[in-house]
């Protein structure tokens, strides 16, 4: 299944792919590697997406690179069409706009799909990791069992992707995830989050996971489609819990522990963002991943648990139910 990988040196051409309501990642993400039109990208984003251009346009022209690696082709199906990937490429300088997903392959070296619907992924990343070709896949990598079986699976066989949240990489947590032992043992920990458990509950579980790591035990989500409530526990006794709501805020993360506590706030999405997309450069570089993969199928198990707990009554779900493989 795999070409030559990793990429090492060369200059890298990267496509993009997709595009969910209310997420559009593809002009943010496509301006930090290639630049923006800045005229383009207001007329298409300070509608819909206000914190793009205001983001974008507080950073210094000259950091709106990668080094070596730019966003050459687009393609949009589904939710959003061709006219608005040719939108997306006038406002961050795309070259090409191709029709079909599989019209990239052989004309990139790696793809990125943005779109956060867990269970489209595998329809939208078959055609490229069955070519080789590695893959940045937006969060969260999936939403049922047997799609994560089926990465897995790929993986194994020996497919390069990554999958993440943008706050493995919030400013205002990296300290903590270093370093939190200021506070002695964790008890508690709760993070509010915007919107629904399937494509935004990841964010939440990200963070904390950071903090806490691998041992997860139980998950239950007391609540709605509309209006969840979730709750977690670590094997190290830890409990989480993860307030969720359409047209709710984030209000930033609560941290207690033995020996201390705080409320961690961060507003910087640009600064995530960018670090995401310039960790996953590197992984093309180097291989190197900027976390196991044990990782993400654990956060993966605590997603799917989420909503199985919710679809069956609030029932409390235990992880060791959901298999990978």
């Amino acid at each position: 299944m795999s070409n030559q990988f990793p990429l090492g040196d060369k200059e890298l051409k990267i496509g993009i792919l997709g595009m969910s309501e209310g997420n559009a990642h593809p002009f943010s993400w496509s301006a930090m590697y290639n630049n923006y039109n800045k005229e383009e990208m207001d007329k298409w984003t300070r509608e819909l997406y206000p914190t793009i251009p205001a983001y974008l346009g507080k950073q210094p022209s000259e950091t709106l690179a990668i080094p070596g690696a730019h966003i050459t082709h687009i393609c949009f199906t589904g939710y959003a069409d061709r006219k608005m990937a040719e939108n997306c490429a006038r406002a961050s300088l795309i070259p090409n706009v191709v029709d079909k997903p599989e019209d990239m392959i052989g004309e990139v070296d790696a793809v990125i799909c943005a779109t956060d619907i867990g269970a489209e992924h595998i329809e939208r990343c078959r055609p490229f990791l069955e070519a080789g070709l590695p893959m940045f896949i937006d969060k969260p990598l999936v939403d049922n069992e047997e799609d994560l079986k089926t990465f897995v699976k790929w993986r194994d066989e020996g497919a390069h992707f990554i999958s993440s949240s943008s706050m493995r990489y919030s400013k205002a947590m990296e300290p903590f995830y270093e370093n939190h032992y200021e506070f002695g043992k964790l008890r508690y920990i709760c993070s509010p989050m915007a919107k629904k458990w399937e494509t935004y509950g990841i964010h939440a579980v990200e963070g904390m996971f950071n903090l806490l790591g691998r041992g997860f035990d139980s998950v239950q989500n007391t609540g709605t489609y509309e209006s969840t409530m979730v709750h977690l526990h670590h094997e190290s006794g830890c409990y989480v819990d993860i307030p969720m709501g359409i047209g709710m805020a984030g209000l930033g993360i609560m941290i207690l522990g033995e020996g201390g506590s705080t409320l961690v706030k961060d507003g910087d999405s640009y600064y995530a963002f960018k670090k995401q997309m310039d960790n996953f450069v590197h992984y093309l570089r180097t291989g190197e991943e900027p976390c196991p993969f044990e990782d993400t199928i654990e956060m993966m198990k605590i997603i799917i648990a989420g909503i199985r707990s919710r679809e069956e009554g609030g029932r409390k779900v235990m992880l060791s139910e959901i298999k990978e493989r």
